[in-house]
């Protein structure tokens, strides 16, 4: 089969990007397939029109591989891909519209307010959390005590995105759910070093340290609403639902990716190898 493999472009996660994108590049090529990597620019329509692949694999992390652009292209262009469509693209990338989303399926999630660029914030609730609403790998995200902390994260924020998120701090636990080919991962519980999961914690060696849950009757319910969000933005063939857990056991979603990470500390394929799945066979299943 000719593969080609989509990675960079042009988000502030291009680097990751880059180190999924090779790691996909790199099981293809050892599957036997025809692998062909291409970065995210302007001449991309010319040169898939004349690869012709069979199928293109989107390592696009964010913007313009997350939030059904791409997907939309290849639509255009009849080129089949792997991972959600256009639509379940858009909807997870938004974080505002995921957990309206969410809140109607009743999926619980912690409580938030969206900001627009030039609105003033009305939120009271502190400790929040603040981040945008369309970017991913906590790129951007803060933890603020007050309303000058608030409003100052807001500032740093304009320089990336339009829309913010504002949102309770749900203090606790943190674990993730994936999701192959309809098929929930076993649960991770994350445990960053500095207290919060952010870009750093995520992408830097021997910041964080990751334990699979124990707990049977909490990992089941994790794995129901993961599903089930999974399911109600329609997504398909991979997603990697984020969850906080309170002191109390409550699970709240707090996103979900579409395009989750594959490098050598992602946690999409641990848990994979978890349940018997390697890297290899990870890829051909989401090839097929």
């Amino acid at each position: 089969m000719k593969v080609v493999v989509l990675m960079g472009g042009r988000s502030a996660e291009r680097e990751i990007s880059l180190k999924t994108g090779q790691a996909v590049l790199k099981a293809l090529q050892e599957l036997g397939h025809e692998a062909i990597a291409l970065d995210l620019e302007d001449s991309i329509c010319e040169k898939l029109r004349q690869i012709k692949p069979d199928k293109v694999f989107i390592a696009l992390h964010g913007p313009y591989g997350e939030d059904g652009r791409i997907q939309g292209l290849l639509d255009i262009l009849g080129i089949p891909y792997v991972g959600s469509g256009v639509l379940g693209s858009a909807l997870a990338m938004d974080k505002d519209t995921t957990k309206k989303i969410l809140r109607f399926h009743n999926i619980p999630t912690p409580d938030w307010i969206a900001v627009r660029y030039g609105e003033k914030p009305v939120w009271d609730r502190f400790p929040a959390v603040v981040k945008p609403s369309d970017q991913g790998s906590s790129v951007g995200l803060f933890v603020v005590n007050n309303q000058e902390e608030l409003e100052k994260a807001l500032e740093e924020l304009w320089k990336i995105t339009k829309k913010a998120i504002v949102e309770e701090f749900i203090e606790g636990r943190e674990i993730t759910v994936g999701i192959l080919k309809q098929q929930t991962l076993p649960p991770i519980e994350i445990k960053p070093k500095k207290g919060i999961y952010d870009y750093e914690s995520k992408y830097t060696k021997g910041m964080s340290e990751y334990e699979f849950l124990e707990e049977e009757e909490l990992a089941k319910e994790l794995e129901n609403l993961a599903i089930k969000a999974h399911n109600a933005l329609e997504l398909k063939d991979m997603s990697r639902v984020d969850f906080r857990v309170d002191k109390s056991g409550r699970p709240f979603v707090l996103e979900i990716n579409t395009i989750p990470g594959m490098t050598e500390l992602s946690l999409f394929p641990m848990a994979c190898r978890k349940k018997g799945i390697d890297f290899k066979l990870m890829i051909s299943m989401l090839i097929c």
